[in-house]
């Protein structure tokens, strides 16, 4: 349940931060709450947190009360996190400092924009506010490329990211066709595959896209992986993969932490304790090797790791990822001048033709550390994604370049 309204609006500062990997849209966000908020009797001044959670606890703020419009409108259409995020894992004491810092600036609202994480940090500052007698309406605005927030038909920052991949497979698979081989694309998506899976929208009539893609929701096996290949390069002669770095076995361990293990290498782990996938090329360089190893060492085999391109790339923003991520910064402010106590604003569906959606707050205990994945419905025998999916993501990242083959 959400929690009620508490009444007439308290009087106080409000601050907004930014967590979590960077978007390309995250500034629409906290340029939507600022508009919002500048309209709402209830807030004297806005802050801006530097770095998230570090800039909180160090009272290391921003106002960004009075920055003029024309500012903000640049500053919304500039990808990555305006105000600098954190990967920081706050526990409850380190909550309580955040609160004792935000309690002597005389604030009142806070905003946070973020995955699932980041909802959890909204939901345990806002219950040592509550323990503390401080009033503080909390709110949670959704963010994260990985699309996997529970609640949620889609996130902001997804619609952008998927656009990046979708336009990368096709420029990649019409190099491959030009030059034939075979061509391996890592692409970003620990637990969720949906990121990955948008590489279908690369399918045109001009014959791009992935032949194989391979996502975190199906068990990997390599022996089935390198049949996969050799069928598709036996008929097509080339083959281009897009695979998830999150791929695992049938025990649930990742193929990255396999490669590290068989190499003797440390797995580096960040300090959400979740191993580090896209900081390395180890994985489109093992599956290359092994391809060559099982198919003939002749072969011309590549791999790239998009990584952190995916995530803030300039010149590839959807347009209704940029409008849903504004509108949902003004959601998570109205619904503070509405009165409730705290909330996570999420995004739903309301129709396909023509496309639309909603903007509904939740408890935040409805979304916190929960993780949605890619439906079953979507994937094809473990190695390809459902050209069903093309009518949920086509909205979500545009109109793609048309593309024609001699």
């Amino acid at each position: 349940m959400i929690p009620l309204p508490t009444g007439p609006s308290i009087f106080g500062n409000a601050v907004i931060a930014q967590s979590g990997g960077p978007t390309a849209v995250i500034n629409q966000s906290l340029v939507g709450c600022l508009e919002e908020l500048r309209g709402f009797a209830g807030v004297d001044r806005i802050f801006g947190a530097r770095h998230a959670v570090s800039g909180m606890v160090s009272d290391d703020l921003i106002d960004l009360t009075d920055i003029p419009t024309a500012t903000l409108e640049r500053i919304a259409n500039t990808p990555s996190s305006a105000l600098g995020t954190s990967r920081d894992k706050p526990d409850e004491e380190y909550c309580e400092r955040i609160f004792e810092k935000l309690a002597a600036r005389k604030i009142h609202y806070f905003f946070y924009i973020g995955g699932n994480d980041s909802s959890d940090t909204c939901r345990i500052i806002s219950e040592v506010a509550r323990a503390k007698g401080h009033e503080l309406r909390a709110f949670h605005l959704p963010k994260t490329i990985d699309n996997d927030l529970v609640m949620n038909d889609h996130t902001p920052g997804f619609g952008s990211a998927a656009r990046f991949v979708a336009c990368a497979l096709m420029g990649d698979s019409l190099d491959n066709k030009a030059l034939p081989g075979i061509k391996v694309d890592v692409i970003m998506g620990r637990h969720a595959g949906f990121l990955t899976a948008a590489s279908v929208l690369a399918r045109t009539p001009a014959g791009t896209g992935p032949h194989l893609i391979y996502v975190p929701e199906a068990t990997f096996d390599l022996d089935r992986f390198i049949a996969d290949v050799d069928r598709i390069y036996t008929r097509e002669g080339r083959c281009v993969i897009a695979v998830s770095e999150g791929i695992h076995d049938e025990k649930g361990t990742p193929i990255a932490v396999k490669i590290a293990e068989s190499m003797n290498t440390e797995v580096e782990r960040d300090a959400h304790g979740n191993v580090q996938l896209s900081g390395s090329g180890a994985l489109g360089d093992h599956l290359s090797s092994l391809i060559k190893e099982r198919l003939g060492s002749r072969l011309r085999v590549r791999a790239d790791t998009f990584g952190y391109l995916q995530r803030s790339f300039a010149g590839c923003v959807s347009a209704s990822d940029a409008r849903e991520a504004r509108e949902s910064g003004r959601a998570a402010a109205r619904a503070a001048a509405e009165g409730l106590l705290e909330a996570s604003i999420t995004i739903r569906r309301t129709g396909n033709d023509p496309y639309a959606v909603e903007y509904v707050p939740v408890a935040l205990s409805e979304v916190a550390r929960k993780t949605r994945t890619l439906e079953p419905k979507y994937i094809v025998e473990g190695c390809d994604i459902a050209e069903s999916f093309r009518e949920y993501a086509a909205p979500l990242v545009g109109d793609l370049p048309i593309l024609e083959a001699l």
